[in-house]
Protein backbone atom coordinates (compact mmCIF):
# COMPACT_ATOMS: atom_id res chain seq x y z
CA UNK A 1 0.00 0.00 0.00
CA UNK A 2 1.36 3.33 -0.62
CA UNK A 3 2.05 5.60 2.04
CA UNK A 4 0.93 9.19 2.37
CA UNK A 5 3.37 11.90 2.20
CA UNK A 6 3.46 14.48 5.13
CA UNK A 7 1.61 17.24 3.23
CA UNK A 8 -1.07 15.03 1.96
CA UNK A 9 -1.47 13.80 5.61
CA UNK A 10 -1.40 17.47 6.69
CA UNK A 11 -3.48 18.98 4.22
CA UNK A 12 -5.99 16.48 4.96
CA UNK A 13 -6.17 16.90 8.29
CA UNK A 14 -7.35 20.56 7.37
CA UNK A 15 -9.46 19.13 5.44
CA UNK A 16 -11.33 17.24 8.34
CA UNK A 17 -10.92 19.94 10.56
CA UNK A 18 -12.70 22.53 8.36
CA UNK A 19 -15.49 20.05 7.62
CA UNK A 20 -16.33 19.50 11.21
CA UNK A 21 -16.17 23.18 11.98
CA UNK A 22 -18.65 24.00 8.70
CA UNK A 23 -21.01 21.06 10.41
CA UNK A 24 -20.47 23.41 13.09
CA UNK A 25 -21.78 26.58 12.41
CA UNK A 26 -24.41 24.74 10.38
CA UNK A 27 -25.73 23.01 13.53
CA UNK A 28 -25.73 25.97 15.39
CA UNK A 29 -27.82 27.90 12.57
CA UNK A 30 -30.58 24.60 13.43
CA UNK A 31 -30.38 25.28 17.19
CA UNK A 32 -31.11 28.88 16.79
CA UNK A 33 -34.02 28.35 13.93
CA UNK A 34 -35.56 25.33 16.63
CA UNK A 35 -34.62 27.41 19.52
CA UNK A 36 -36.72 30.80 17.89
CA UNK A 37 -39.32 28.56 17.00
CA UNK A 38 -39.79 27.28 20.58
CA UNK A 39 -39.11 30.81 21.86
CA UNK A 40 -42.02 31.92 19.88
CA UNK A 41 -44.09 29.38 20.69
CA UNK A 42 -43.96 29.68 24.44
CA UNK A 43 -44.13 33.80 24.30
CA UNK A 44 -47.34 33.43 22.75
CA UNK A 45 -48.83 31.07 24.40
CA UNK A 46 -47.71 32.38 27.72
CA UNK A 47 -48.95 35.65 26.43
CA UNK A 48 -52.54 34.27 26.30
CA UNK A 49 -52.71 33.01 29.60
CA UNK A 50 -51.40 36.20 31.17
CA UNK A 51 -53.89 37.78 29.48
CA UNK A 52 -56.84 35.14 30.79
CA UNK A 53 -54.86 35.54 34.82
CA UNK A 54 -55.54 39.92 34.36
CA UNK A 55 -59.03 39.27 33.19
CA UNK A 56 -59.88 37.37 36.10
CA UNK A 57 -58.05 39.54 38.83
CA UNK A 58 -59.65 42.41 36.87
CA UNK A 59 -63.21 41.04 37.24
CA UNK A 60 -62.55 39.52 41.36
CA UNK A 61 -64.28 41.93 43.87
CA UNK A 62 -67.01 42.67 41.17
CA UNK A 63 -69.29 39.48 42.18
CA UNK A 64 -68.81 38.95 45.87
CA UNK A 65 -67.00 35.90 46.85
CA UNK A 66 -67.03 33.69 43.79
CA UNK A 67 -65.02 36.83 42.33
CA UNK A 68 -62.54 35.83 44.43
CA UNK A 69 -62.31 31.63 43.96
CA UNK A 70 -61.36 31.87 40.14
CA UNK A 71 -58.38 33.83 41.03
CA UNK A 72 -57.04 31.82 43.90
CA UNK A 73 -57.79 28.34 42.02
CA UNK A 74 -56.04 29.49 38.92
CA UNK A 75 -52.97 30.23 40.52
CA UNK A 76 -53.32 26.91 42.78
CA UNK A 77 -53.75 24.78 39.91
CA UNK A 78 -51.12 26.04 38.02
CA UNK A 79 -48.25 25.82 40.66
CA UNK A 80 -49.55 22.76 41.73
CA UNK A 81 -49.17 21.41 38.16
CA UNK A 82 -46.00 22.69 37.95
CA UNK A 83 -44.94 21.05 40.93
CA UNK A 84 -46.05 17.68 40.28
CA UNK A 85 -44.15 18.03 36.31
CA UNK A 86 -41.22 18.56 38.08
CA UNK A 87 -40.83 16.28 40.61
CA UNK A 88 -42.29 13.55 38.93
CA UNK A 89 -40.13 13.85 35.54
CA UNK A 90 -37.35 16.14 35.71
CA UNK A 91 -36.28 17.95 38.28
CA UNK A 92 -33.13 20.05 37.18
CA UNK A 93 -36.04 21.32 35.36
CA UNK A 94 -37.26 23.67 38.72
CA UNK A 95 -36.13 27.21 38.86
CA UNK A 96 -34.17 29.11 36.74
CA UNK A 97 -32.02 26.03 34.93
CA UNK A 98 -28.85 28.35 33.75
CA UNK A 99 -26.96 26.69 37.08
CA UNK A 100 -27.94 23.03 35.30
CA UNK A 101 -26.61 24.64 31.57
CA UNK A 102 -23.31 25.49 33.73
CA UNK A 103 -22.87 22.42 35.30
CA UNK A 104 -23.60 20.27 32.19
CA UNK A 105 -20.78 22.50 30.31
CA UNK A 106 -18.78 21.22 32.92
CA UNK A 107 -19.59 17.95 32.68
CA UNK A 108 -20.91 17.84 36.81
CA UNK A 109 -24.49 17.92 35.48
CA UNK A 110 -26.53 15.97 33.34
CA UNK A 111 -28.53 17.21 30.41
CA UNK A 112 -31.39 15.59 29.83
CA UNK A 113 -33.10 16.54 26.65
CA UNK A 114 -35.96 14.31 26.43
CA UNK A 115 -37.34 14.56 29.42
CA UNK A 116 -36.37 18.52 29.77
CA UNK A 117 -37.32 20.17 26.91
CA UNK A 118 -41.26 19.09 27.34
CA UNK A 119 -41.39 19.16 31.15
CA UNK A 120 -39.47 22.69 30.77
CA UNK A 121 -41.57 24.12 28.70
CA UNK A 122 -45.27 22.57 30.03
CA UNK A 123 -44.93 23.44 33.28
CA UNK A 124 -42.91 26.97 33.01
CA UNK A 125 -46.24 28.43 30.87
CA UNK A 126 -48.17 26.94 34.43
CA UNK A 127 -45.50 28.84 36.56
CA UNK A 128 -45.36 31.86 34.83
CA UNK A 129 -49.25 32.32 34.03
CA UNK A 130 -50.17 31.67 37.84
CA UNK A 131 -48.70 34.84 38.47
CA UNK A 132 -45.20 34.21 40.24
CA UNK A 133 -42.84 36.51 39.80
CA UNK A 134 -40.61 34.54 37.90
CA UNK A 135 -39.22 35.25 34.48
CA UNK A 136 -39.33 33.63 30.67
CA UNK A 137 -36.03 34.09 30.15
CA UNK A 138 -34.98 31.02 32.52
CA UNK A 139 -36.62 28.68 30.72
CA UNK A 140 -36.22 29.54 27.34
CA UNK A 141 -32.03 29.61 28.16
CA UNK A 142 -32.58 25.62 29.39
CA UNK A 143 -34.83 25.15 26.48
CA UNK A 144 -32.26 26.42 24.13
CA UNK A 145 -29.50 24.82 26.06
CA UNK A 146 -30.95 21.10 25.42
CA UNK A 147 -31.74 21.71 21.77
CA UNK A 148 -27.99 21.87 21.42
CA UNK A 149 -27.78 18.99 23.20
CA UNK A 150 -30.35 17.13 20.76
CA UNK A 151 -29.37 18.36 17.48
CA UNK A 152 -25.60 16.80 18.68
CA UNK A 153 -27.75 13.63 19.93
CA UNK A 154 -29.82 12.96 17.15
CA UNK A 155 -27.25 13.97 13.77
CA UNK A 156 -24.78 11.91 16.00
CA UNK A 157 -21.89 13.89 15.39
CA UNK A 158 -19.23 12.52 17.85
CA UNK A 159 -16.65 14.47 16.80
CA UNK A 160 -18.32 17.43 17.80
CA UNK A 161 -18.28 18.59 21.16
CA UNK A 162 -21.68 19.26 23.01
CA UNK A 163 -20.01 22.36 24.15
CA UNK A 164 -20.38 25.06 21.63
CA UNK A 165 -23.87 23.69 20.25
CA UNK A 166 -25.52 23.75 24.05
CA UNK A 167 -23.96 27.31 24.28
CA UNK A 168 -25.31 28.61 21.13
CA UNK A 169 -28.83 27.48 22.19
CA UNK A 170 -28.24 29.05 25.45
CA UNK A 171 -27.24 32.27 23.73
CA UNK A 172 -30.37 31.79 21.62
CA UNK A 173 -32.76 31.35 24.26
CA UNK A 174 -31.85 34.47 25.80
CA UNK A 175 -32.27 36.44 22.59
CA UNK A 176 -35.47 34.79 21.77
CA UNK A 177 -36.51 35.80 25.31
CA UNK A 178 -35.97 39.47 25.32
CA UNK A 179 -35.41 40.25 21.48
CA UNK A 180 -31.76 40.52 22.54
CA UNK A 181 -28.96 38.80 20.51
CA UNK A 182 -26.30 40.64 21.65
CA UNK A 183 -26.97 40.05 25.06
CA UNK A 184 -26.88 36.38 24.30
CA UNK A 185 -23.89 36.51 23.28
CA UNK A 186 -22.41 38.73 25.59
CA UNK A 187 -24.17 36.40 28.24
CA UNK A 188 -22.55 33.17 27.05
CA UNK A 189 -18.62 34.30 26.93
CA UNK A 190 -19.32 36.53 29.90
CA UNK A 191 -21.24 34.68 32.36
CA UNK A 192 -20.23 31.29 31.67
CA UNK A 193 -16.62 32.02 30.72
CA UNK A 194 -15.24 29.45 33.09
CA UNK A 195 -17.33 26.84 31.09
CA UNK A 196 -17.57 27.87 27.71
CA UNK A 197 -14.69 26.38 25.57
CA UNK A 198 -13.79 29.98 23.86
CA UNK A 199 -12.02 29.69 19.87
CA UNK A 200 -13.24 31.13 16.82
CA UNK A 201 -15.91 28.61 15.61
CA UNK A 202 -17.56 28.41 19.08
CA UNK A 203 -17.71 31.86 19.20
CA UNK A 204 -19.19 32.38 15.64
CA UNK A 205 -21.60 29.68 16.55
CA UNK A 206 -23.25 31.54 19.44
CA UNK A 207 -23.71 34.65 17.50
CA UNK A 208 -25.38 32.42 14.85
CA UNK A 209 -27.46 30.80 16.61
CA UNK A 210 -28.02 33.95 18.76
CA UNK A 211 -28.88 35.92 15.56
CA UNK A 212 -31.00 33.12 13.76
CA UNK A 213 -33.42 32.70 17.01
CA UNK A 214 -33.76 36.21 17.17
CA UNK A 215 -34.72 37.07 13.11
CA UNK A 216 -36.90 34.39 14.13
CA UNK A 217 -38.93 35.51 17.04
CA UNK A 218 -38.86 39.03 15.27
CA UNK A 219 -40.78 37.55 12.45
CA UNK A 220 -43.34 35.36 14.54
CA UNK A 221 -43.97 37.70 17.50
CA UNK A 222 -42.84 41.18 17.59
CA UNK A 223 -39.44 43.19 16.58
CA UNK A 224 -40.17 46.20 18.92
CA UNK A 225 -38.15 46.44 21.90
CA UNK A 226 -39.37 44.28 25.07
CA UNK A 227 -40.17 47.69 27.09
CA UNK A 228 -41.96 50.44 25.76
CA UNK A 229 -40.24 53.80 27.08
CA UNK A 230 -38.99 57.37 25.54
CA UNK A 231 -35.63 57.22 24.29
CA UNK A 232 -33.30 59.32 26.33
CA UNK A 233 -30.80 61.85 25.47
CA UNK A 234 -27.57 61.32 26.79
CA UNK A 235 -27.31 62.78 30.37
CA UNK A 236 -25.31 66.19 31.48
CA UNK A 237 -21.52 64.68 31.65
CA UNK A 238 -21.36 66.80 34.91
CA UNK A 239 -23.58 64.86 36.10
CA UNK A 240 -22.15 61.40 35.86
CA UNK A 241 -20.94 60.64 39.32
CA UNK A 242 -24.98 60.39 40.43
CA UNK A 243 -24.75 57.04 38.06
CA UNK A 244 -21.46 55.88 40.02
CA UNK A 245 -23.43 56.80 43.64
CA UNK A 246 -26.37 54.03 41.87
CA UNK A 247 -23.95 51.55 41.18
CA UNK A 248 -23.18 52.02 44.74
CA UNK A 249 -26.22 51.06 45.54
CA UNK A 250 -26.86 48.32 43.18
CA UNK A 251 -23.80 46.62 44.40
CA UNK A 252 -25.37 46.82 47.84
CA UNK A 253 -28.93 45.29 46.78
CA UNK A 254 -27.31 43.11 44.95
CA UNK A 255 -25.44 41.31 47.76
CA UNK A 256 -28.31 41.52 49.41
CA UNK A 257 -30.60 39.56 46.87
CA UNK A 258 -28.33 36.84 46.50
CA UNK A 259 -27.96 36.46 50.18
CA UNK A 260 -31.32 36.47 50.84
CA UNK A 261 -31.90 34.11 47.60
CA UNK A 262 -29.81 31.22 48.43
CA UNK A 263 -31.70 31.22 52.33
CA UNK A 264 -34.68 31.62 50.90
CA UNK A 265 -33.73 28.12 49.09
CA UNK A 266 -33.25 26.67 52.38
CA UNK A 267 -35.40 28.00 54.28
CA UNK A 268 -37.83 26.30 51.75
CA UNK A 269 -36.43 23.04 51.26
CA UNK A 270 -38.84 21.25 53.72
CA UNK A 271 -41.30 21.72 50.72
CA UNK A 272 -40.01 19.16 49.00
CA UNK A 273 -40.95 16.73 51.38
CA UNK A 274 -44.42 18.27 51.69
CA UNK A 275 -47.17 16.95 49.50
CA UNK A 276 -47.53 18.75 46.82
CA UNK A 277 -50.98 20.02 46.84
CA UNK A 278 -50.15 21.77 50.16
CA UNK A 279 -47.18 23.79 48.82
CA UNK A 280 -49.53 24.94 45.71
CA UNK A 281 -52.23 25.71 48.25
CA UNK A 282 -50.07 27.80 50.34
CA UNK A 283 -47.80 29.53 47.56
CA UNK A 284 -51.30 29.90 45.33
CA UNK A 285 -53.29 31.49 47.81
CA UNK A 286 -50.55 33.94 48.59
CA UNK A 287 -49.90 34.53 44.92
CA UNK A 288 -53.51 35.30 44.45
CA UNK A 289 -54.85 37.19 47.27
CA UNK A 290 -51.74 39.48 47.29
CA UNK A 291 -52.57 39.69 43.01
CA UNK A 292 -56.23 40.47 43.88
CA UNK A 293 -55.47 43.44 45.97
CA UNK A 294 -51.89 45.04 44.04
CA UNK A 295 -51.60 43.37 40.55
CA UNK A 296 -48.71 45.32 40.16
CA UNK A 297 -47.26 43.25 43.35
CA UNK A 298 -47.10 40.19 40.96
CA UNK A 299 -45.78 38.21 37.93
CA UNK A 300 -42.65 39.07 35.64
CA UNK A 301 -43.01 42.66 35.83
CA UNK A 302 -43.54 44.19 32.29
CA UNK A 303 -46.77 45.95 33.24
CA UNK A 304 -45.73 47.12 36.48
CA UNK A 305 -42.23 48.44 34.53
CA UNK A 306 -45.31 50.37 32.24
CA UNK A 307 -46.71 51.85 35.08
CA UNK A 308 -43.28 52.94 36.80
CA UNK A 309 -42.18 54.97 33.98
CA UNK A 310 -45.40 56.85 33.26
CA UNK A 311 -45.22 57.73 36.95
CA UNK A 312 -48.44 56.28 38.23
CA UNK A 313 -46.91 55.38 41.64
CA UNK A 314 -45.91 57.80 44.62
CA UNK A 315 -42.40 57.71 46.26
CA UNK A 316 -43.51 56.09 49.17
CA UNK A 317 -45.46 53.12 47.24
CA UNK A 318 -42.31 52.86 45.03
CA UNK A 319 -40.35 52.16 48.60
CA UNK A 320 -43.43 49.58 49.23
CA UNK A 321 -43.49 48.05 45.44
CA UNK A 322 -39.63 47.55 45.55
CA UNK A 323 -39.27 45.91 49.06
CA UNK A 324 -42.70 44.09 48.31
CA UNK A 325 -41.54 42.33 45.01
CA UNK A 326 -38.14 41.43 46.07
CA UNK A 327 -39.56 39.91 48.48
CA UNK A 328 -42.21 37.65 46.84
CA UNK A 329 -39.33 36.97 44.40
CA UNK A 330 -37.50 35.19 46.70
CA UNK A 331 -41.18 33.45 47.70
CA UNK A 332 -41.68 32.55 44.28
CA UNK A 333 -38.38 31.47 43.40
CA UNK A 334 -38.06 28.91 46.45
CA UNK A 335 -41.15 27.52 45.26
CA UNK A 336 -39.25 25.58 43.35
CA UNK A 337 -41.22 25.81 40.01
CA UNK A 338 -39.61 26.52 36.50
CA UNK A 339 -38.78 30.32 35.91
CA UNK A 340 -36.36 32.61 35.58
CA UNK A 341 -34.82 35.78 38.21
CA UNK A 342 -33.87 37.96 35.18
CA UNK A 343 -37.03 39.54 34.57
CA UNK A 344 -38.20 40.08 38.08
CA UNK A 345 -34.28 41.46 39.17
CA UNK A 346 -34.74 43.93 36.17
CA UNK A 347 -38.21 45.37 37.67
CA UNK A 348 -36.57 45.68 40.90
CA UNK A 349 -33.76 47.53 39.12
CA UNK A 350 -36.43 49.92 37.48
CA UNK A 351 -38.28 50.37 40.50
CA UNK A 352 -34.96 51.34 42.13
CA UNK A 353 -33.59 53.54 39.48
CA UNK A 354 -36.77 55.63 39.45
CA UNK A 355 -36.76 55.99 43.32
CA UNK A 356 -33.05 56.93 43.16
CA UNK A 357 -33.87 59.40 40.14
CA UNK A 358 -36.82 61.17 41.68
CA UNK A 359 -34.92 61.68 44.92
CA UNK A 360 -31.71 63.03 42.82
CA UNK A 361 -33.83 65.23 40.35
CA UNK A 362 -35.18 67.00 43.77
CA UNK A 363 -31.87 68.00 45.20
CA UNK A 364 -30.16 68.44 41.34
CA UNK A 365 -32.54 69.13 38.69
CA UNK A 366 -29.78 70.99 36.41
CA UNK A 367 -28.37 67.28 36.54
CA UNK A 368 -31.29 65.36 35.38
CA UNK A 369 -34.08 65.64 32.79
CA UNK A 370 -35.64 62.88 33.95
CA UNK A 371 -35.55 60.02 36.32
CA UNK A 372 -36.47 57.52 33.70
CA UNK A 373 -32.59 57.84 32.97
CA UNK A 374 -31.89 56.05 36.28
CA UNK A 375 -34.70 53.42 35.56
CA UNK A 376 -32.51 52.18 32.67
CA UNK A 377 -29.17 52.54 34.65
CA UNK A 378 -30.70 50.54 37.44
CA UNK A 379 -31.91 47.30 35.53
CA UNK A 380 -27.67 47.12 34.26
CA UNK A 381 -26.47 47.82 38.03
CA UNK A 382 -28.99 45.36 39.44
CA UNK A 383 -28.24 42.67 37.35
CA UNK A 384 -24.81 43.83 36.85
CA UNK A 385 -24.17 43.25 40.59
CA UNK A 386 -26.72 40.01 41.26
CA UNK A 387 -25.06 38.33 38.44
CA UNK A 388 -21.39 39.64 38.20
CA UNK A 389 -21.57 40.12 34.53
CA UNK A 390 -21.60 44.46 33.91
CA UNK A 391 -21.40 43.97 29.88
CA UNK A 392 -24.20 42.09 29.96
CA UNK A 393 -26.14 43.84 32.26
CA UNK A 394 -25.41 46.98 29.70
CA UNK A 395 -26.21 45.53 26.65
CA UNK A 396 -29.31 44.05 27.95
CA UNK A 397 -30.99 46.96 29.62
CA UNK A 398 -29.49 48.65 25.84
CA UNK A 399 -31.64 46.54 23.78
CA UNK A 400 -34.43 45.85 25.70
CA UNK A 401 -34.84 50.07 25.73
CA UNK A 402 -33.57 51.10 22.78
CA UNK A 403 -31.59 53.60 24.62
CA UNK A 404 -27.97 53.52 22.90
CA UNK A 405 -27.33 57.11 24.12
CA UNK A 406 -27.33 56.03 27.69
CA UNK A 407 -23.81 53.75 27.12
CA UNK A 408 -21.36 55.62 29.17
CA UNK A 409 -23.76 56.03 31.70
CA UNK A 410 -24.48 52.77 31.79
CA UNK A 411 -20.87 52.19 32.08
CA UNK A 412 -20.30 53.40 35.44
CA UNK A 413 -23.32 52.07 36.71
CA UNK A 414 -22.36 48.47 35.73
CA UNK A 415 -18.59 48.72 36.68
CA UNK A 416 -19.17 50.57 39.90
CA UNK A 417 -21.95 47.96 40.68
CA UNK A 418 -20.08 44.73 39.89
CA UNK A 419 -16.37 46.01 41.29
CA UNK A 420 -18.27 46.80 44.87
CA UNK A 421 -20.05 43.75 45.14
CA UNK A 422 -17.49 41.47 44.31
CA UNK A 423 -15.14 43.89 47.25
CA UNK A 424 -18.01 42.75 49.33
CA UNK A 425 -17.55 39.35 49.19
CA UNK A 426 -20.79 38.54 46.85
CA UNK A 427 -20.19 35.24 44.60
CA UNK A 428 -22.22 35.45 41.13
CA UNK A 429 -25.91 33.75 41.88
CA UNK A 430 -25.55 31.07 39.47
CA UNK A 431 -22.07 30.06 40.52
CA UNK A 432 -23.92 29.56 44.10
CA UNK A 433 -26.84 28.01 42.67
CA UNK A 434 -24.88 25.76 40.80
CA UNK A 435 -23.05 25.15 44.07
CA UNK A 436 -25.66 25.00 46.10
CA UNK A 437 -27.52 21.86 43.42
CA UNK A 438 -24.56 20.28 43.32
CA UNK A 439 -24.43 19.97 47.01
CA UNK A 440 -27.94 18.72 46.88
CA UNK A 441 -28.14 16.63 44.24
CA UNK A 442 -29.13 12.89 44.63
CA UNK A 443 -27.10 10.04 42.74
CA UNK A 444 -30.05 9.86 40.36
CA UNK A 445 -29.53 13.11 39.26
CA UNK A 446 -25.65 13.02 39.00
CA UNK A 447 -24.44 11.84 35.82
Amino acid sequence: MMKLNPFFKEYQRYTNEDTKNFRLLFYALIIGLIAGLVGALFRITLSYIENFRLNLYANAGNSGFISWLWPILFAITGISIALFLVRKFAPEASGSGVQEIEGALDGTRPMRWKRVLPIKFIASLFSLGSGLLLGREGPTIQLGANIGKMIKDTLGQSDIENNPLESAGAAAGLASAFNAPFAGIIFVIEEMHGHFKFNFYSVAAIMIGAGTADFTVRALVESKPIIQMMVFPNPNTFGLWLFIILGLLCGVIGYLYNKLLIISLDLFKFTTKTPIIYTGIFVGLVIAIIGIISPDMIGGGYDTITKILDNSFTLYFLLFLFIARMLLSFFSYASGVPGGIFLPMLTLGVILGMLFGIIMQHFFPTFISHPGVFAVAGMAGIFAATVRAPLTGLVLAIEMTSNYELILPLIATTVTASVFTALLGNKPIYTSLLKRTLANSTPDNQI
